[in-house]
């Protein structure tokens, strides 16, 4: 059974995209350029294998890159290929999970949702059916089915009979999930202890299948632009310096230590309360205790507009670090800003109730520092981030 913070990350992996960019009025996204529009709607349409060829068969070396599209700074998802012939899927790669799930077709075509891609077993020859139900509650809802087994294909890498969940109920993922989404699935990157049923995990499966040179995976998220995410490996073009090595503390999520939270270059209020951090790519947003985000946003001259905290972008704001192993992480004001309309600027921080408080290091503070998942030695090392993803354009 899934942990009781698995379920609350998912409360966020189905729902701060949602409020941070559904929920918005439409003039309240933050409208990308054009040109960077035209650069990612040009290799959406780019199937897998041209994407291997492009960047040389990397998949070889054992690694492989799959390019993350990029909606408002708000939702990365890559694709993937499930059955045989392989059906190409999108799917949130989310280091808060450890199961993958797809939608099925037929139920996807009953409710409505013509809009996705779906998994249709009939059209594969090497698909294994099975009657073991697949359970996961949100905090918005169910997202149910049943388990099967079938070849899954990431960037060139290939399982053969990966256990998976089909998925006929997706009402868990709420407004999130409708005809103009931009995710099928969500493939977890999380351990082992956390999978729903106990299966293996999709990186679990890759290294004892000896396709990957290194059990390590890296995230680099693209600001208005593609991002990447490296298996059996990282990409020195998309980080600068040195790795900075932080060990998880809790296996399961990518849990760390978390030494303080300071606002301020100076260092003019320091929260050492809550002592824990997970670092999470299915998080839009940084995630806080109530009390310590409320703090952080009143110092920041923010108010409260359809629940998410505004401020004038006019003005300048402090930053916030994130100390970790003994080093600060700084996002600067600017960092920190999700979505700007007119002259209001919407804060990319929120706050949470928690039994047992942490800290949740999302999509915002990923933008800032590339992050190397090494899961063989199960610490994680962080580097500024550098640049859009060159040799995709």
């Amino acid at each position: 059974m899934a942990s009781t913070y698995n379920r609350l990350l998912f409360v966020f992996i189905v729902s701060v995209p949602a409020a941070a960019v559904i929920g918005l009025p439409p003039v309240m996204r933050m409208p990308l350029k054009r040109q960077k529009m035209e650069r990612l709607d040009l290799h959406h349409s780019i199937s897998m294998s041209a994407l291997n060829s492009a960047m040389g068969g990397q998949e070889s070396l054992g690694r492989a890159d799959v390019v993350l599209e990029n909606k408002y700074n708000a939702e990365y998802f890559g694709e993937i290929e499930v059955g045989t012939p392989g059906q190409a899927l999108s799917v949130v790669f989310d280091t808060g999970s450890a199961n993958l799930w797809v939608p099925d077709h037929l139920a996807l075509s009953a409710q409505g949702l013509s809009g996705h891609r779906a998994f249709s077993p009939t059209l594969s020859s090497t698909y294994r059916e099975s009657r073991t139900i697949f359970n996961i509650q949100y905090g918005s809802g169910p997202v149910s089915g049943v388990y099967c087994s079938d070849a899954v294909s990431i960037g060139g890498l290939k399982l053969t009979d990966f256990t998976f969940a089909n998925v006929d109920n997706v009402s868990g993922l709420g407004a999130l999930y409708t005809d103009d989404a931009t995710f099928d699935g969500i493939l977890g990157l999380g351990f082992g202890s956390i999978a729903e049923g106990g299966i293996p995990t999709v990186m679990q499966a890759l290294w004892d299948s000896k396709q990957l040179a290194e059990p390590v995976f890296g995230f680099f998220l693209g600001d208005v632009e593609q991002g990447e995410l490296v298996f059996g490996g990282v990409d020195p073009q998309h980080y600068t310096g040195n790795f900075s090595w932080v060990p998880v503390s809790r296996v399961g999520f990518w849990e760390v230590a978390l030494d303080s939270v300071s606002v301020g270059a100076d260092k003019f209020m320091t929260f050492t309360k809550t002592r824990r951090a997970i670092v999470d790519s299915g998080t839009s947003l940084l995630v806080g205790p109530a009390a310590e985000v409320q703090a952080i946003a009143s110092l920041m001259g923010a108010t409260v507009v359809q629940k998410h905290y505004v401020v004038n972008c006019q003005d300048s704001w402090p930053s916030i670090s994130f100390s970790l192993g003994g080093k600060d992480f700084e996002l600067s004001g600017g960092d920190l800003i999700l979505a700007q309309s007119g002259g209001l600027c919407v804060l990319a921080i929120q706050g949470l109730d928690m039994p047992n408080p942490l800290w949740i290091l999302g999509d915002v503070f990923m933008r800032k520092y590339y992050v190397q998942f090494d899961w063989g030695q199960k610490r994680l090392g962080f580097a500024l981030s550098a640049g859009p993803p060159t040799n995709l354009v």
